[in-house]
């Protein structure tokens, strides 16, 4: 069936959006939701993004407008007869100030996440690389979702006693409201192996040989629901779904993931199905589930295939109140309008608005090509890095500054760059590590097997698309099947390749742009001027967003960029500059690993034992002020 489209030309009923500051959202066609007998709302990669995008009119949206709009598709659902489940795959931390400045970190945004009824939902990788941020996903959330959190394969060392816990419950097991469903559900993390001490990460497959795992996937379940922070083409899921399937050759399992900050469905088979609902709130996923047949009194293998449908849902009031029916008045409860004042206090609590400079353009992660003067990481390479690596003991060393492009997480638009914007640019508390005086010819080789060595690396915790951004973190063997057709070189002969519309190989989709955000109506007969966006594609189609946007063009990026820093000036006589014998090997601590490896095969015999603290600013900090130091307030 073709979903309705509904063209909405009247920018009058367009709400502000809930946060001091934030821009309104943009009127756009909409495609309505369809509803199941089943329905599941989701989030993942939240990072800390609870009050919404202040600079982006598709995604202004906040928390506590999050809240009102599940509390209406609550009633709606049992205004129908059927059921609603809440979800969330976990990442909601490091990514943002409201989360990131705060002393300790996570001050405000464990009440403001609390705040919401969620009816299942597990741990991402990100809430288990500090020891703190583990003991305070224990010591807090699990117990304030001590029904709902589901931890399948991950442990929390107790710090009194050195005892090896379950972080939480392996499986829930409950009926649905409405229909009276059992559904049994599991929520897994992939197989990370960066934790914090205080944790252990069971590999998924040796977590399903374990007798709990075994009893879960024998109950007579209507439905299995296996969320988790995996990526839709990840092994994980793939090893998930082949053992319930083997247990269970009918019941129908719904996935839901994230990780891989795209927007993305997956069909395993006709009685399976997956959805991943994109990454920083600025998608909800909509999942629809029909034909579940009641195992109590029927012949399981009478199971005819069900139906699942899924909506990609711009996170803005334009479209909560078109999904809802409601408006500016009816829309917000007094629940929601409460958690939209704490995230307000929280904010200004922290000031995250305090400007340090203004951005003269925009400078993007991957939708303009690298190198080029509007990239973040030409930026960083050119301008950043040279004036802010440092250490005073060896300033005048020749160096190489070496930064993997996982460590920036977001683009920075012309204007007003504040105390939150350097959080969403970097949030991490990397530090950087150096090896002195590395022969130049040894040192010089490490950035190209970062970026183009993979086989050197072996895969495994070494894997190099672990260095670059998430959104280009797919499998190889996905980017090549999906990625045909799709991918050309850009039209002014850069050699960046750029995938045009939709998740196509995992690539990313920001939100709207700022050039293309003319009122939505008709023009003189011509069709009406499109909001730039999500335009996904996946295993049903092209119709999964809920809002009809123009695409845009994504680049591919390197895993890692470096700086040449104090090195020899040319000769003005030839030009030619000689390059040093040696160079001072800087470099963000997570790449550490991949750095030694690398020296290795480049002919330097290096270890650990080599490597040193060369400054105790982290990117964050470097970014920061390099911005206070060379662009003015006056935006």
């Amino acid at each position: 069936m073709i979903p309705r489209i509904i063209l909405l030309s009247s920018l009058a009923t367009v709400a502000r959006a809930s946060q001091p500051g934030a821009p309104a959202p943009v009127a756009a066609p909409m495609r309505d939701l369809e509803w199941g007998q089943l329905n599941f709302i989701h989030t993942t990669d939240i990072h800390g993004w609870l009050g919404g995008h202040l600079q982006e009119p598709q995604y202004s949206a906040d928390w506590g407008d999050y809240i009102s709009f599940t509390s209406h598709m609550r009633k709606k659902a049992d205004e129908k007869g059927v059921d609603l489940l809440v979800i969330d795959t976990g990442d909601r931390i490091e990514g943002n100030g409201l989360y990131d400045a705060s002393d300790p970190k996570g001050k405000y945004t464990s009440d403001i996440f609390g705040s919401q009824i969620i009816d299942a939902l597990c741990t991402g990788n990100h809430e288990l690389y500090q020891e703190s941020s583990v003991d305070r996903e224990h010591n807090t959330t699990v117990p304030h979702f001590k029904h709902s959190y589901i931890a399948s394969n991950l442990d929390y060392i107790e710090p009194e006693t050195g005892n090896q816990i379950p972080q939480a419950q392996r499986y829930i097991k409950f009926t649905t409201k409405n229909l009276g469903y059992n559904v049994v559900a599991l929520g897994f993390l992939f197989d990370f192996d960066r934790n914090a001490n205080n944790s252990v990460v069971q590999k998924v497959e040796d977590a399903m040989k374990e007798d709990w795992f075994q009893a879960a996937i024998r109950e007579k379940a209507d439905l299995f629901l296996v969320i988790g922070h995996v990526g839709l083409r990840m092994k994980e899921f793939e090893q998930i779904f082949k053992v319930i399937r083997d247990q269970n050759w009918y019941t129908p399992i719904a996935f839901l993931g994230g990780h891989a900050h795209v927007r993305d469905a997956r069909k395993f088979d006709d009685n399976a199905f997956a959805i991943a609902s994109g990454r920083y709130f600025e998608t909800i996923g909509w999942m629809s589930v029909d034909g579940i047949k009641k195992k109590a009194g029927s012949d399981p293998s009478t199971q005819a295939a069900v139906t699942f449908r899924r909506r990609y849902i711009d996170n803005n009031l334009f479209g909560l109140h078109y999904h809802t029916g409601l408006n500016e008045t009816t829309f917000p409860t007094k629940h929601g309008r409460n958690v939209t004042k704490l995230i307000t206090e929280s904010r200004k609590a922290l000031n995250l608005d305090d400007s340090f400079g203004c951005a003269p353009q925009d400078l993007w992660m991957s939708r303009a090509p690298y190198p080029s003067d509007g990239s973040i990481f030409s930026w960083l390479e050119t301008q950043v890095l040279p004036d802010s690596v440092t250490n005073e003991e060896r300033k005048d060393v020749p160096r190489l500054a070496i930064v993997n492009t996982g460590a920036i997480r977001f683009d920075i638009f012309k204007g007003a760059f504040t105390k939150d914007s350097t959080y969403l640019i970097s949030p991490f508390v990397s530090k950087f590590n150096y090896i002195a005086d590395v022969p130049y010819g040894v040192a010089a080789k490490v950035i190209d097997l970062l970026n183009n060595g993979g086989q050197v690396f072996g895969g495994g915790a070494l894997d190099t698309r672990y260095l670059t951004i998430p959104e280009q973190m797919a499998p190889s063997e996905f980017l090549e099947a999906e990625i045909a057709g799709n991918v050309s070189t850009a039209d002014d002969d850069e050699t960046s390749m750029f995938v045009e519309s939709g998740n196509v190989a995992q690539k990313p989709l920001g939100g709207s742009t700022n050039k293309n955000q003319g009122t939505f109506g008709p023009k003189g007969g011509d069709e009406p001027e499109l909001v730039g966006g999500y335009t996904t594609r996946d295993d049903l189609g092209d119709d999964g967003d809920d809002a009809v946007h123009s695409p845009i063009k994504f680049y591919a990026v390197p895993n890692c960029i470096q700086s040449k820093i104090k090195f020899p000036a040319a000769d003005p006589s030839s030009g030619q500059a000689q390059d040093p014998e040696t160079v001072d090997l800087v470099f963000v601590d997570y790449v550490q690993p991949w750095i030694i490896t690398a020296l290795k095969f480049s002919g330097g015999d290096y270890g650990t034992d080599d490597i040193k603290v060369y400054s105790n600013s982290t990117l964050t900090d470097i970014i920061a002020g390099w911005t206070k130091g060379h662009w003015g307030k006056d935006c």
